[in-house]
């Protein structure tokens, strides 16, 4: 992370010269391929007996194809491992993964490939390293790595060896698995060092998802928030004996909040490195460590061990209310129908763990008409549901939802309707529900009735709205248009905006639900997969910022906005 850190930093420090000069390498089509692996590796000493313990670590290289280019390179490649600076201190041999042609011969370790580098990160080849026998505590060394091939620029590193060093184990939270919104649970962090050396000065990480806060922020930690999430990151100076127990001297308050569902909370300790970092605004008591009764730097022996995760889930419930279009058009007309369904809280759903959308918006197109463009997110299907290859131009798709939808969320999804024959009143369906079609209500959710709306082209006289409610006839372009229970008497309205006109609040009813079998009991999402929270907010985050951006809208209201 402090590598990644640092280019981004120097990224943006060099963005100017990037921009008025590009360098040679990529002006002549080579590209610059970057050997990367841990700055430090901490070894369990040799054991007086028995075997000794070995630590993995993986040599990696960045082919930045994919960014300039959108390919790989293609050449055969050599990267040589110099392990003459481990003489005396470590053992080292090649592991499982990575390349399959990589041999020891001396102090030289060599791996070839002729397959090429594909764009991107990938595994050069995994070192197994145990300390030397006879090796003595703090013995330490270098591993240099570096690479050739015709072609291209390879860009060296070396990783620092060392024999014994601090063991930072973080111990496992007792905290009560399920609880309702506004309950407080103390939280009690503690680590032993159970590694040969102290540590110098610790670092405290803490991630909330969205339905967790702390009761009280302090001045040595800083709060950074991103999309459900929470971090805080916390200083402590000082030297951490091996042997030795911490805790906090007092716990932190966690808090379930109104709006919580499905919840992790992560702690993890380091050494410290760096400066002591402070909070951003400098409020709240001084966090502070005291020393329990007897009972981050890769050097760490087993980091592993330095991190711990809590799941919990909050009695709450979140109310999904679908809602549909109304449009008057004419043969051959094209118009846009925007669908789709707003959360109305009080909790916000996530599947963090498992990583699955958390809902499916399932739309029926209305006889007549022909989907000419759709969100990138909805599949094309059937009218019973099943598999279709043919993107546009189905008469139902099924829309799965990001892996988590916010208590104040609008999830809006416009398709484009090329309208091939006028059909009178014709009606189609939007539908909110779980993502498997054989059962189809949302465990959350006990406001059924309103997860179903429809979708009319062409209303005839006073007839249905999408919500349903009753409204007049309305018009794409002008007239009368209903959305959502409320009525737009002379505006234009696209995307779910409306401009112009007068505006009065409808009436929102109910109607029957459609595309589905009797509701039974829903599957899916939750906690059901195991692993660090970091690998599937990671893999959210990133699918809500790029998936379909250009092709559907998904916009945050806050109820005193609405």
């Amino acid at each position: 992370m402090r590598r990644l850190s640092a280019s981004l930093a120097a990224a943006g420090l060099l963005a100017g010269a990037v921009l008025s000069a590009a360098p040679a390498a990529y002006a002549a089509d080579e590209p610059v391929l970057t050997l990367d692996g841990p700055a430090e590796v901490g070894l369990r000493p040799y054991p007086a007996t028995g075997e000794p313990q070995s630590t993995a670590i993986d040599v990696t290289v960045d082919n930045p194809g994919e960014d300039r280019q959108n390919r790989g390179f293609e050449g055969e490649y050599t990267v040589t491992f110099d392990l003459s600076g481990l003489a005396g201190v470590a053992d080292v041999r090649f592991g499982e993964t990575g390349s399959s042609n990589c041999t020891i011969t001396g102090t030289t370790g060599v791996c070839t490939d002729a397959f090429g580098i594909p764009a991107g990160v990938s595994s050069v080849a995994e070192l197994d390293i145990t300390a030397a026998k006879g090796s003595a505590l703090g013995a330490t060394g270098d591993v240099k790595v570096t690479g050739k091939a015709e072609g291209a620029t390879f860009t060296s590193f070396s990783t620092s060896v060392t024999v014994g060093g601090p063991d930072l184990v973080m111990h496992p939270l007792d905290l009560k698995r399920d609880v309702t919104p506004g309950q407080v649970q103390d939280a009690p962090l503690t680590f032993t060092n159970t590694g040969t050396d102290a540590a110098d000065g610790v670092r405290l990480t803490l991630t909330t998802s969205h339905g967790l806060d702390y009761t009280r922020r302090y001045a040595n930690c800083d709060y950074t928030g991103t999309t459900g999430l929470t971090t805080a990151v916390c200083g402590f100076p000082g030297t951490f004996e091996p042997g030795a127990t911490y805790t906090l001297a007092e716990p932190i308050g966690l808090k379930a909040t109104d709006h919580a569902y499905i919840e992790i909370f992560t702690h993890r300790v380091e050494e410290q490195s760096g400066p002591r970092r402070k909070a951003a605004k400098g409020a709240g008591p001084e966090l502070t460590l005291k020393r329990a009764p007897a009972a981050p730097r890769a050097a760490d022996l087993d980091p592993a061990d330095n991190h711990q995760e809590v799941d919990l889930r909050a009695t709450n419930t979140a109310d999904f209310a679908a809602y549909g279009d109304q449009l008057t058009a004419t043969a051959g007309e094209t118009v846009e129908a925007t669908v789709g369904f707003r959360n109305s809280g009080p909790a916000w759903i996530a599947y963090l763990r498992s990583g699955e959308p958390v809902a499916t918006v399932d739309v029926t197109i209305p006889a007549g008409a022909t989907v000419t463009e759709k969100p990138a997110r909805c599949e094309p299907r059937t009218a019973k549901g099943e598999y279709r290859e043919e993107p546009l131009g189905a008469p139902r798709y099924f829309c799965d939802t990001p892996i988590r939808v916010f208590e104040d969320e609008d999830f809006a999804l416009p398709f484009e309707l090329k309208i091939d024959k006028v059909v009178p009143d014709a009606k189609g369906a939007v539908t909110v529900r779980n993502t498997f079609l054989s059962h189809p209500e949302l465990a959350f959710d006990p406001k059924a009735p309103n997860n179903t709306a429809q979708l009319v082209l062409n209303p005839k006289g006073t007839s249905t709205d999408p919500t349903g409610g009753s409204t007049t006839t309305g018009s794409s372009t002008g007239g009368s248009t209903t959305t959502g229970g409320t009525t737009t008497t002379g505006g234009t309205t696209t995307g779910g905006t409306t401009t112009g006109g007068t505006t009065t609040t409808g009436t929102v009813g109910t109607t029957g639900t459609t595309g589905g079998s009797t509701p039974t009991t829903q599957t899916g999402g939750g906690l059901a997969s195991t692993g660090s929270l970091a690998l599937p907010v990671a893999a959210g985050a990133a699918a809500l910022v790029a998936a379909g951006a250009a092709t559907f809208i998904v916009a945050r209201r806050r109820a005193n906005a609405s």
